[in-house]
């Protein structure tokens, strides 16, 4: 008999539990961390940096934001991140704007959004008014506005997003909103890596892609836009590939195109590669086949508790055969199969199906696995 298992998502102990899939890491912060946090878990990581990062010392528009800020009393000052905060104290004091802007802070009502913001304000020498148990944004504009703003000059510290709602809706209760904008983010100075990530998700070779900021989010979107792929990019980001984001401002761009998107409970590194090491392990496709347990990741497969690489033309037959287990395939059918996996009608027919059938029980190390049905096509080994 066939049957889908109900098995554990990761199959057994020995095995990472991202072992044999590929994620794409889009981030240029912190990239090799979270690369690092993945392969430790069994990954195979494609790096794609979609954004660059502005030095802090020669960002003009902090400068002027800074310079527009001391020129009066501050009423409220927002401090959204830590590294943020931080950064915007150092640049102040390479500017010798240091001691002025603390003086200013130290003035204000002081918001920290969560505990790294807090700490970096208290880094400072400063002590915080208020801060959310949610460490969310609208936690902390909800307190503004209860707390009243019209009339108020309130600082918000920006970290690369915009909260372009967020300062709208103060600014519509009346109050003067100074937007800082530190660690401003623009498109990577070499765009080839990004290229050949968008390139590899488009050929089904990235099974996961992350995001940790909105920025590096809308730079994949309009790099692909770009390169007149972003239409086959939001079907494969929709349908084929897992993705996921630190938190709910970075999934906003891809959101409002309608990508599912992952997050973990808590917006930090850490906490998306603990998400992905669950979410990816629970999309596998898992079968019961020639008695034996059957467990289809990115590129290889789980044959009774061992992994086993599968090459990409191979396992592209795999999922199809899986995809009505039991059911012969016709030869026909898996020729449409390798033409749209190859992206070629030419030079692939019937003699490229058997050549990839044989890599793949070779593969598999059980030929077994997959019969031939005569003058008919393959099935796998599965009672129907």
């Amino acid at each position: 008999m066939t049957t889908l298992l109900e098995v554990p998502e990761v199959t057994g102990p020995q095995i990472a539990p991202l072992a044999g899939y590929t994620v794409g890491v889009t981030a240029a912060r912190r990239a090799d961390e979270l690369g690092a946090l993945m392969e430790r878990r069994g990954a195979s990581v494609l790096y794609g940096p979609a954004i660059r990062i502005i030095p802090l010392a020669d960002d003009s528009d902090l400068l002027a934001a800074t310079t527009s800020l001391l020129r009066g009393p501050v009423d409220v000052a927002v401090a959204t991140t830590g590294i943020g905060f931080r950064g915007w104290i150092e640049a102040a004091e390479g500017w010798g704007l240091g001691p002025q802007l603390v003086e200013v802070l130290r003035t204000a009502d002081l918001l920290a959004r969560g505990p790294k913001a807090k700490g970096a304000v208290r880094a400072a020498g400063l002590v915080e008014t208020w801060s959310p148990e949610s460490e969310a944004s609208p936690e902390l504009l909800d307190y503004l506005l209860r707390s009243g703003v019209d009339g108020k000059r309130i600082v918000v510290q920006l970290h690369g997003e915009p909260l372009r709602e967020f300062v709208d809706i103060l600014r519509a209760a009346g109050a003067e909103v100074v937007e800082i904008p530190v660690y401003r983010w623009t498109g990577p100075a070499d765009s080839g890596p990004l290229e050949r990530l968008i390139d590899a998700v488009l050929a089904g070779q990235i099974d996961a892609l992350t995001f940790t900021s909105a920025p590096a989010a809308a730079s994949v979107l309009e790099t692909a836009d770009r390169l007149g792929r972003l239409d086959p990019l939001l079907a494969m980001l929709r349908d084929r590939v897992l993705v996921v984001g630190v938190g709910s401002i970075t999934a906003g761009p891809l959101v409002r195109l309608g990508i599912p998107v992952t997050q973990p409970d808590r917006a930090r590194v850490g906490a998306l590669v603990r998400e992905l090491a669950v979410a990816l392990p629970a999309r596998a496709v898992r079968l019961s086949v020639g008695g034996l347990d059957l467990e289809l990741r990115g590129q290889a497969v789980v044959v009774d508790g061992e992994l086993r690489p599968v090459p990409p033309a191979p396992m592209a037959l795999l999922r199809a055969l899986a995809a009505a287990p039991g059911r012969v395939q016709s030869r026909p059918a898996l020729v449409g199969v390798l033409r749209r996996h190859s992206g070629r009608e030419s030079g692939v027919d019937e003699h490229a199906v058997e050549t990839a059938v044989g890599r793949l029980r070779s593969a598999l190390g059980e030929p077994g696995l997959v019969q031939t049905v005569v003058k008919r096509g393959y099935r796998l080994a599965v009672a129907v």
